[in-house]
């Protein structure tokens, strides 16, 4: 479920390897155009690597960005350093990319402009081992994934990330600082009414839910547990009407879709649907679709959603688009705003998989951008596409 690498992309032709400078500042951001954003999370410094995005799916490097702070690599991870979802995200309504820096519990916010990253802005996480962000308005929670694990929320301002008082909760995990990647919690994320803010935790088997007041504050002192229905809960993901939740399942591959209530309870609203492949972890939508990422065997795996919220696979064979021995080690992947496009890392392999989403629900790959940290000490994780 986990992976590694070296910031030693310096002979890599189809990777930017000159770290640009981000201390520009713009008032009015342009936000980003055709993009493809793939976090390094190199040990040594943490560097973010731009693409542009053609209208046929095709990338082409376009810079690397030093985000100031330390990638990480949690404890016995096979090939996914963060084993987590959504380490790198996009936020559309302030033109800003934010990134965690797990080895050196910051988070660094980019102002995007096209495919500029600029007026870089670094501040501490509020815990250790940052590996999760969420966005909902102006405001951007942070789960902090070492320790007993937490969850901070930020004020997204012009001038970048500022702490949001009154905003620590504690999950109450036992892991180290640097946690053992099966212990970690998997993702924070809002549902999409920012009335609750939900977390993945793998260990403990559990969905846990902050509900939420209109300040961005955490109505209550502790989450409210839920038993997860499969094993090792791990990304969160929402259908189009953002009424019913997904949550991907690695023990044994599954999805089970939920309601999430006001008070925090969740309603299983369809059991675990299995793929039939190995250690699902991932999972993003494209419009009725959605694609999971299968690192055990570095498949994607495609699902339907029927006007009845009903789930299933969008072939027998639970695999979207055959695999490449090319491209091993399928880890995070991310959809693109017009969700025409899924682009997938393979951490083995260093590559990031464009793949065009077709009308029946299958992808055709359209391009692969090679030369990015591979798994070693540790590896890139982390991607957001526009």
């Amino acid at each position: 479920m986990i992976g590694g690498g070296a910031l030693a992309v310096a002979g890599a032709a189809t990777v930017a390897v000159s770290l640009a400078s981000a201390s520009q500042y713009s008032e009015s951001p342009a936000g980003a155009d055709h993009a493809v954003f793939v976090q390094g999370n190199e040990l040594d410094g943490n560097t973010i690597h731009v693409f542009a995005r053609g209208d046929d799916g095709k990338l082409s490097p376009s810079g690397a960005y030093a985000t100031g702070g330390k990638g990480g690599d949690q404890v016995d991870a096979p090939t996914d350093s963060l084993a987590s979802q959504g380490s790198l995200v996009y936020d559309d309504t302030s033109g800003m990319l934010l990134a965690v820096n797990a080895g050196s519990n910051t988070v660094t916010s980019f102002r995007v402009e096209g495919r500029k990253l600029t007026d870089r802005k670094v501040v501490g996480s509020g815990g250790e081992f940052p590996a999760s962000v969420a966005v909902y308005g102006n405001v951007a929670y942070v789960m902090n994934a070492g320790g007993e694990g937490s969850v901070q929320g930020f004020k997204i301002t012009g001038r970048g990330l500022k702490p949001l008082a009154g905003s620590h909760r504690s999950l109450g995990l036992d892991n180290e600082d640097i946690p053992l990647f099966s212990s970690s919690p998997g993702e924070v994320e809002f549902t999409p009414d920012g009335r609750n803010l939900v977390v993945t935790t793998k260990s403990n088997n559990t969905v846990e839910v902050f509900p939420m007041r209109r300040n961005g504050l955490p109505a209550v002192a502790e989450p409210v547990i839920n038993k997860s229905a499969g094993g090792v809960p791990f990304a969160i993901s929402f259908d189009k009407a953002g009424k019913r939740m997904l949550v991907a399942e690695a023990e044994k591959s599954t999805v089970t879709t939920y309601k999430v209530r006001r008070d925090g309870k969740l309603k299983v609203v369809q059991e675990p649907l299995a793929n039939g492949q190995e250690t699902l972890c991932w999972l993003e939508r494209a419009g009725n679709y959605f694609y999971g990422g299968n690192t055990g065997n570095s498949t994607v795996t495609g699902y339907r959603m029927d006007k009845d919220g009903r789930l299933s696979l969008t072939n027998d064979v639970g695999i979207a688009t055959p695999p490449s021995a090319n491209s091993q080690g399928v880890i995070d992947l991310a959809v693109t705003e017009d969700e025409k496009f899924v682009y997938v890392q393979n951490a083995v392999s260093g590559t990031v998989d464009g793949f065009r989403v077709e009308a029946n629900g299958s992808l055709t790959k359209v391009t692969t951008a090679e030369g990015l940290p591979a798994f070693a000490e540790s590896g890139m994780e982390g991607i957001a596409a526009v």
